[in-house]
């Protein structure tokens, strides 16, 4: 699969500090791609960058193997959803969307604006509010308004800077699930940012963790969740629990009074507490080190009870090992 967008090497220096810090990644054709890292870690830099608002230090921008550095946003056939949708309070439904279109109707490549733009509105499930103003709808309604507003401008990659943020779990939830069925059929780009972990890992097909400026590790949801090539990106996605020096999955962590006879490494430890979350038991012991681990059990099996002495195990191969 080709790349459509391109960082070659890619800083961001200001008088006191690298925001961005040689950062190389590709964006495939028609790939839903989340750039994913903690607040601070030059993730949305890193967007306004590609996006044209800011210039970078050094470094490249490809899109469809062409430089993008020294053209102005809306030379680029990208597009940007903002984390507080940035819609005209005094502008309808239809208006939002048409904006862009009314601006620079060279980024529409078929048909009529109007057309383009009742086409994107069904696809937004936006009909019948038309005439509303953005004071008139949901959150989940502006939502939908802002990605209409950038799809019906038809770009080479749609930009979302953490576009789920303002919204409550339940929504998010329903909205996550929108939004890839939405890639899958507009066959667009997607460049998701975000922090959260299971937005990313149940969106993506591929990710990059970024920290402190820098692309640790870029691979599918699988490979960054079982196959961590850092410590940071074992840590960040996912709880790990360490043991002298090596990471353990909760889900990958066992205990109980006896042990397996072989093929396991075993430690001893005590029972502080037990969750019930439906689907598993997850419980909280304590090492005899002071460490606390979490294990998750499946439902229905034997669960200790507080303050109980235990055994914790795990096999060898779900063992996450780091050079230091």
């Amino acid at each position: 699969m080709d790349a459509v967008l391109e960082l070659r090497n890619v800083s961001k220096h200001y008088s006191s500090h690298r925001v961005v810090d040689g950062v190389s990644m590709e964006a495939p054709r028609g790939a839903f791609c989340s750039l994913l890292g903690p607040s601070g870690c030059g993730k949305t830099t890193t967007l306004r960058i590609i996006a044209g608002f800011e210039e970078p230090t050094s470094g490249e921008v490809l899109l469809n193997g062409n430089s993008l550095l020294g053209l102005k946003p809306y030379h680029r056939n990208v597009s940007t959803v903002f984390q507080n949708y940035a819609l005209f309070p005094h502008l309808t439904v239809r208006q939002n969307i048409e904006f862009g279109l009314r601006y620079q109707p060279e980024r529409c490549r078929n048909g009529s604006n109007r057309q383009s733009a009742r086409e994107v509105i069904e696809m937004m499930q936006l009909g019948g509010k038309e005439t509303r103003k953005p004071a008139e709808l949901s959150g989940g309604e502006k939502q939908r308004v802002a990605l209409a507003r950038s799809l019906v401008l038809q770009p080479d990659v749609l930009l979302l800077d953490e576009p789920l943020s303002a919204l409550d779990p339940r929504l998010r939830k329903q909205l996550r699930a929108e939004l890839k069925s939405l890639q899958r059929s507009a066959g667009i780009t997607f460049l998701f940012i975000t922090h959260d972990q299971e937005e990313a890992l149940s969106l993506s097909d591929r990710i990059s963790v970024m920290h402190a400026g820098r692309i640790e590790q870029t691979g599918t949801p699988e490979e960054i969740y079982l196959k961590p090539a850092t410590r940071f990106v074992a840590s960040f996605v996912g709880h790990v629990n360490w043991i002298d020096g090596i990471g353990i999955r909760p889900e990958a962590t066992r205990m109980g009074r006896k042990t397996p006879a072989t093929g396991v490494r075993t430690v001893p430890a005590t029972a502080v507490n037990c969750v019930f979350l439906g689907n598993c038991v997850q419980v909280e012991a304590r090492l005899l080190s002071g460490a606390s681990v979490v294990v998750e059990l499946p439902f229905g099996h034997e669960r200790p009870t507080p303050g109980e002495t235990t055994h914790i195990w795990w096999r060898p191969e779900d063992e996450l090992r780091f050079r230091e």
